[in-house]
Order: C-alpha cells, then sequence, then structure tokens
C-alpha cells in the first residue's frame, strides 16, 4: 500500500483542478535558476506533489541547451563530447549537494572504466580443401573476438541452432568447447509460414535475427559459431557489400581479463556447400523435409574442417558513468536507481549527431529530479530509501556503461529496489501525433507485478499519461525491453521499468536537435517518474519479484 501524507484540503483542491495542474504550487523561476520553495502552509502535506513542481520544462532546457550543443561534439562514448557530458552531469550533481558515492576517492561523482576500441585487422583467410574465399565477399565476422592466428576448426552442425519446448537442434550433442554451424532463419511450412509461429503467423524469435540463437549456443559453452544461409531468399553477396564499411569501422567492448565471447562468422552459400559437401538441391531438400515433418531432421550432413585466421586489433579507451547519492533516512541502504545514458553517436561524416532526445532528455530529466530529491532532503524532506542516480555511457554502443555497473556496483544488486530508465522522453512518435500525451512504460510488471501498480498509481493522482504497454509484448519485433540500459539490471533480477516516448524520423539522425523537444510533454513525463522514485523511495514494503514474463 502507498504511503501518502496528505493534507485534506489541498486533496480537495486537487481534485477540482485540472488534472495537468493539479495541486502545483507557483514558482516563477529564471532560466536556469533552480527554484526554492517556501514554508509549507501545514505539518501535513503531499511531499511528492509539492517538490514535483522544482521538474520544470525551463530546468529540463537548461541542462538540455548544454548537453546538445554542439560544442559536445555529439557525445560519442569514450571520445571527448561524452567525457564533457560525464563531468557536467558530474558537476550538477555535487552543485545540488548529492553525495559522490563513486569507487574513486578523488572523482567520487564518476565511475571510470575502460572500454577496447576492436578493429578488424588486414589479412583474414578461410579455407575449405584447396578452396580459399576471400574476406568479405565470401565470409565476414561479427563481434569483438577474431581468430588471431590461422586455426583449424571442424564444425559441428545443428541445423538451425533452435532449442525450445518441443523442438531442439541440440538433443543428443555435446558442443561444450566445440565449433558450430548453423542455418541462419527457421524452418517454415510448404505455405511459407514459420513452423514454430503463434497463430498470427510471424516469425519467432529464432527468425527474426540471430541473438536467440546465440544467446543459446554461448550457454552450452562453444568455441565459436558459423552462420550459413541456405533460403532461396538469402541474399549474402548484398547482405556483405552494405556491411563491408561497418566492417572496416572499429566497435567498442567491455575491456576484460577473462576469457572473449566466442567469435562469429557468416559464410556464402558457396563456402557452406564446400563445407558440408553438399549443393543446393540437397540444401533445399532438407530445408523443406524440416518443415514437413516439423521436427529436426537427423542431418545428412558431414562438415568438413576448415582453416580460418581472422585477427583484431585492441586499443584501451577510458570511459565512464557519473553518478550522485540522495541518502535515505530509515531505509538508506536500500537503493532506487534512476538511469539515463549521457552518450550519443558523435560525429558523423562532418555532422554533429547532437541527440537532444536520445539521450539528452533523459539525462535532463535525472539531473532535475536529482535537483528535486536533493532540496526535499535539505529541506528536511528527503526519502526513506535512498535514490541513485545514474548516468551511464555506451548506450548507444552496446549498453557498456549499464553493463559495467550491474557487475560493478557501488551498492548491491540484492539491495536495489527498482531501476527506474529514461531513455527518449522529449517528443512525440506517429503512433500518438494528434492525441493525448503519454508515455510508454516497458518491463514494468515483467519482474515485479507491483511495481506496475505503483507507476500506474501515481499517474492516475499525479499526471494522468496514457500508459503505453505495446511494446511489452515478447513478439514486438522491435525489442526495446533489450536495448537500453534498465536490461543490464533486469538480468540481475532487478525490477525496472522503462520511460520512453518511441521512434520518430529524426531518430539516430543529426536532425535529433533541441528545437524539436516537445518541453511541456517532457515536463509530465518526467513528473512521473519522479512520483514514482518518491512512492518506491517511502513506501513500507519494496517490490518483491514474482513474475518471469518473457
Amino acid at each position: 500500500m502507498l504511503k501518502k501524507f496528505v493534507l485534506p484540503a489541498l486533496l480537495a483542491l486537487a481534485a477540482a483542478a485540472p488534472a495537468g495542474a493539479q495541486g502545483k504550487v507557483k514558482t516563477k523561476t529564471k532560466p536556469g535558476v533552480m527554484p526554492t520553495l517556501g514554508a509549507p502552509p501545514a505539518n501535513l502535506v503531499d511531499w511528492s506533489l509539492r517538490y514535483a513542481d522544482l521538474v520544470t520544462a525551463d530546468r529540463l532546457r537548461t541542462h538540455l541547451s548544454v548537453l546538445a550543443s554542439d560544442e559536445y561534439e555529439g557525445r560519442e562514448t569514450g571520445q571527448k563530447g561524452q567525457h564533457m557530458a560525464a563531468a557536467y552531469v558530474a558537476a550538477q550533481l555535487q552543485a545540488a549537494g548529492l553525495a559522490g558515492p563513486g569507487p574513486d576517492a578523488g572523482a567520487p561523482y564518476l565511475q571510470k572504466f575502460q572500454l577496447e576500441s576492436v578493429a578488424w585487422a588486414p589479412g583474414a583467410t578461410l579455407q575449405v580443401g584447396s578452396a580459399r574465399y576471400q574476406w568479405p565477399n565470401d565470409f565476414y565476422g561479427r563481434g569483438s573476438a577474431g581468430f588471431d592466428q590461422e586455426t583449424t576448426v571442424q564444425p559441428v552442425f545443428v541445423g538451425f541452432g533452435i532449442e525450445q519446448a518441443g523442438y531442439s537442434d541440440y538433443a543428443g550433442l555435446d558442443v561444450a568447447g566445440k565449433d558450430v554451424l548453423m542455418l541462419q532463419g527457421e524452418p517454415t511450412t510448404a505455405s511459407g509460414k514459420p513452423l514454430l509461429a503463434p497463430p498470427d503467423g510471424s516469425a519467432t524469435r529464432w527468425g527474426r535475427d540471430e541473438r536467440a540463437k546465440l544467446a543459446t549456443a554461448l550457454a552450452k559453452g562453444v568455441r565459436s559459431i558459423f552462420f550459413v544461409d541456405f533460403r532461396p531468399n538469402g541474399n549474402f553477396e548484398k547482405t556483405a557489400a552494405r556491411i563491408a564499411p561497418a566492417l572496416a569501422q572499429p566497435s567498442l567492448a567491455l575491456a576484460s581479463a577473462g576469457p572473449q565471447r566466442p567469435p562469429v562468422f557468416y559464410l556464402a552459400p558457396a563456402v557452406g556447400y564446400k563445407l558440408l559437401n553438399t549443393n543446393a538441391a540437397t540444401a533445399a531438400k532438407y530445408l523443406a523435409q524440416t518443415g514437413a515433418k516439423g521436427q529436426p531432421l537427423p542431418s545428412p550432413f558431414k562438415a568438413g574442417a576448415l582453416k580460418i585466421r581472422a585477427p583484431k586489433t585492441r586499443t584501451p579507451l577510458g570511459t565512464e558513468n557519473a553518478l550522485g547519492l540522495v541518502e535515505g533516512t530509515d531505509k538508506k541502504d536500500e537503493i532506487v536507481v534512476v538511469s539515463a545514458h549521457h552518450d550519443h553517436l558523435g560525429i558523423v561524416d562532418g555532422k554533429v549527431f547532437n541527440g537532444a532526445d536520445d539521450d539528452g532528455s533523459g539525462t535532463s530529466a535525472l539531473l532535475n529530479l536529482a535537483e528535486a530529491f536533493a532540496q526535499a532532503k535539505k529541506d528536511g524532506h528527503g526519502p526513506r530509501r535512498s535514490i541513485l542516480f545514474l548516468s551511464v555511457t555506451g548506450e548507444e554502443k552496446g549498453l557498456f556503461g549499464s553493463e559495467y555497473y550491474a557487475a560493478h556496483p557501488v551498492f548491491p544488486l540484492a539491495s536495489t529496489v527498482a531501476d527506474l530508465n529514461v531513455d527518449m522522453i522529449g517528443r512525440t512518435d506517429p503512433a500518438h501525433e494528434g492525441k493525448p500525451d503519454y508515455v510508454y512504460v516497458i518491463g514494468s510488471d515483467k519482474l515485479a507485478s507491483q511495481l506496475k501498480v505503483v507507476v500506474e498509481a501515481e499517474n492516475q493522482q499525479y499526471t494522468r499519461l496514457d500508459l503505453d504497454y505495446r511494446y511489452d509484448d515478447p513478439a514486438d519485433p522491435n525489442r526495446f525491453y533489450y536495448r537500453s540500459d534498465h536490461y543490464n539490471f533486469a538480468v540481475k533480477q532487478v525490477p525496472v521499468a522503462f520511460f520512453f516516448n518511441g521512434v520518430h524520423a529524426d531518430y539516430h539522425q543529426e536532425t535529433d536537435e533541441i528545437a524539436k523537444i516537445q518541453f511541456d510533454k517532457m515536463e509530465a513525463r518526467a513528473r512521473l517518474v519522479f512520483h514514482t522514485a518518491w512512492a518506491l523511495a517511502n513506501r513500507d514494503a519494496r517490490p518483491a519479484v514474482d513474475s518471469n514474463k518473457p
């Protein structure tokens, strides 16, 4: 049950006011100046309502005008602009009066760590028998690992690489420490419908991309993974040509003293036929028979050996999260996290990608919320639980900042009540043009059913936004639940709620500029996050992890 301290007369007035203005204590402020609140009219007051008034469009604009300026050069991870953004966030948290809980006593508002800039080195080779193949026309790789020395590989063919109830390509196979070769896509019926599809006939997670297959193979401890596409509509040549420029660019990875993730490679059909000692007709027959039977077939193929060399270069790259703490009172050892990411895409082809919405909006909201909670604490009305404001780096490159924090938490994850993640709350997507104000809430009941209840109760009492849950559908192809920083908390069983306005025409474009931000909507969404954080920080019981939705 949510615990509120409410002045009855104040609530009566609030009930009579318009939904967007309920109970507001009007304060006049100058842009760039944090407003202050006078003495409360009585000892009993709804402090959540009162301090939410410090979350304002003007203050959000002040922060975003800095973070989304050309001076910050698009805030690319590990580069000058991202370091500037982390320093700005840290300075603002310190100025607001938050504690610096970071592990470095010399920079307590930062959590510094190392990434690696990883690139494919020249000289990749692949050989099957006497046939030699060329990079990237015949094969290419992805990910942070390769084969630095020429290595002989004897792959195990595992069909489509699918494992779920009633269908397993791994039945009877032990692939730990071995190399696997699997087909791209998923089995289909004679009519072309995915064999394992839901009633609507849509592609499953096995067919949409390779992530589910990779996760399954990695869980089985394979040494390396090779994909080949024998589907009639597959077009390896076109794909290889399209991604060739990206293959030449370095990618980022967390620096680790431990083993690298297994290498992943994609083979042209001709290479696959040679490796399996087969041809297109036989491969097509195998695909058709699998679809007709509805189960994996005993493999008619026996993979031969290949020799591969695909070296990587690795360059250290420093980066940092920024963080500040509002310490709680009687439940201070329990932590509510509010997160956002301060990085973006940097400068691309001479154009600055300022990322005003993605995620300058979330970072600005995080700062304004931190200021409001800090003011509440200064006034003697601070939260019972502690609140960690965590601005992470490297989200655009692979959720690296949140992954690092989850692996090296400043406060134990077992004591972390929830993560409220704010990533893009400043715009309107096409699905909501001309409709009432809204926000997508993603993942709020996947781990803890009560967290969704809290969000909805706070919204009903204060902000009255349209809460859109469409992206909670596990079949949604966008997979937004897996694509922002809350996910690294969720995999550690920390309840999460992700607040998001959806994508738009300027998403990941140089046109994502502050002039297009709708600050009135951004204010309302940020206030919902504030009220939710306030409720979580002050209620008697933390949300229990009581569900495990897909």
